[in-house]
């Protein structure tokens, strides 16, 4: 039982101080302990007094704690309430079924000749105050909470610090109070929006009184803006709360007009200018082969095929292949160049755009690509010669041989996060 466990635990800890079990009369005692468990009455044991209704501590210790002297640190009973004495009314008098204590009623009479006025009999009630019926009206206690808190959040912030004083409320009878509660979101961050919290206190008579408050958070917002058509848009933040940047770039082959990046700014405007992609303008009226290259570093990768006639069978055969591979090129920055015929019969394509015979002489010179035989070179956008073919290739390996180049995997995440696919 629970005694046993109290002089197991005594003769364990080499007989450690405990002090005499706390039973009250007309009371509850709820007790903690150091050591945890059943243990009520080890040194260290706080224990807490709470009189039943119509009763009050003798003294005043609702706390009391066990000291290593085996003795608790105050006195502890539960008296019964008494009511002020009451007053002989002039002419007349009273008699009382208990004294002045808790409960007892008590009737008024009058001398021969005199008529009552006031109530004809009274009770002695818990709070310590005559009541003339069953029941007593105590005024509720009053609690006056904060005013609304409006606040908006930083740049660059989704929530906004708000806090404020615990509001202390006033009882109208002893004057004591049990307990503030508050229901909502405590002082701290606040995420946008309206948050609703009250405050309740009580009194010891179990009256109440609660307030309503709101916190309200702001977060300024610009009107939302759109990736450009052929681009790439990346926002951090909420993409369109104060302070949140947004950094634009166009798709290989496209090039960025306006601004590169824009901010959001406190009047809710965005920084700079419309962002748009437009199509590279490629000038095939350059002198040089290394004028016309320039134009695609680090813009478009490149694909150039070369044949001594259009007949040749293993031109015919490439070009079928990739008629049906376009938006898998374009995925991939790529632009397809032909440079078919030996000069000066020579003739050069990019797209509808025809390369002069002069200019498509100086590519396959520069590129030392002979003009006797089918090839293929492959070049990334740094310009570098990547691979050669002297035979035709589907277009599948040629996206495979792309995807594997430096670039290529950053390039597949924006185009995943942006739903750019051939499907």
């Amino acid at each position: 039982g629970y005694g046993d466990d109290e002089d197991a635990y005594a003769r364990r800890n080499g007989g450690t101080p405990w002090c005499a079990p706390i039973k009250v009369k007309h009371g509850d005692v709820s007790c903690r302990s150091p050591q945890g468990g059943h243990y009520r009455n080890v040194m260290g044991s706080r224990c807490k007094i709470r009189c039943k209704r119509g009763y009050e501590m003798q003294q005043g210790h609702t706390e009391v704690v066990c000291m290593a002297s085996k003795h608790w640190s105050g006195n502890y009973a539960c008296r019964e309430v008494r009511c002020p004495k009451l007053q002989m009314p002039v002419n007349g008098g009273y008699k009382c079924s208990d004294g002045s204590y808790f409960n007892s009623r008590c009737e008024f009479f009058c001398s021969p000749g005199y008529t009552l006025k006031g109530p004809k009999t009274v009770t002695c009630q818990y709070h310590k105050a005559w009541t003339s019926g069953e029941s007593v009206y105590v005024d509720p206690p009053v609690i006056k909470c904060p005013n609304l808190k409006d606040k908006t959040a930083e740049p660059g912030m989704l929530t906004a610090r708000v806090t404020w004083d615990t509001p202390e409320g006033q009882d109208t009878a002893d004057g004591i109070l049990t307990d503030v509660i508050l229901k909502g979101k405590p002082p701290g961050n606040f995420p946008e929006g309206l948050h609703k919290m009250s405050y309740t206190v009580f009194d010891r008579a179990g009256n109440r009184a609660s307030c309503r408050f709101s916190v309200r958070v702001r977060v300024r917002r610009c009107s939302p803006i759109t990736p450009p058509e052929n681009g790439y848009m990346k926002c951090d933040s909420d993409r369109d709360n104060y302070g949140a940047t947004c950094d634009f770039r166009c798709t290989g082959g496209y090039e960025l007009q306006g601004s590169v990046a824009r901010v959001c700014q406190y009047g809710l405007t965005w920084s700079g200018t419309e962002t748009t992609c437009s199509a590279m303008n490629i000038n095939v009226g350059v002198r040089t082969a290394s004028g016309l290259l320039d134009q695609f570093y680090e813009k478009r990768r490149l694909l150039i095929i070369s044949a001594p006639t259009a007949a040749n069978h293993y031109y015919r055969f490439q070009m079928t292949n990739l008629q049906h591979a376009q938006c898998g090129l374009d995925l991939r920055h790529m632009t397809l160049i032909e440079l078919v015929g030996v000069y000066p019969a020579q003739m050069g394509r990019i797209g509808h755009r025809l390369i002069p015979p002069g200019l498509a002489l100086q590519l396959r010179l520069l590129l030392q690509i002979s003009h006797n035989n089918f090839n293929m070179v492959m070049i990334d956008k740094q310009g570098m010669d990547r691979e050669r073919y002297t035979y035709p290739i589907t277009s599948a390996q040629i996206f495979t041989t792309i995807d594997t180049w430096q670039g290529r995997k950053d390039e597949m995440v924006l185009q995943q996060e942006a739903g750019h696919t051939c499907q």
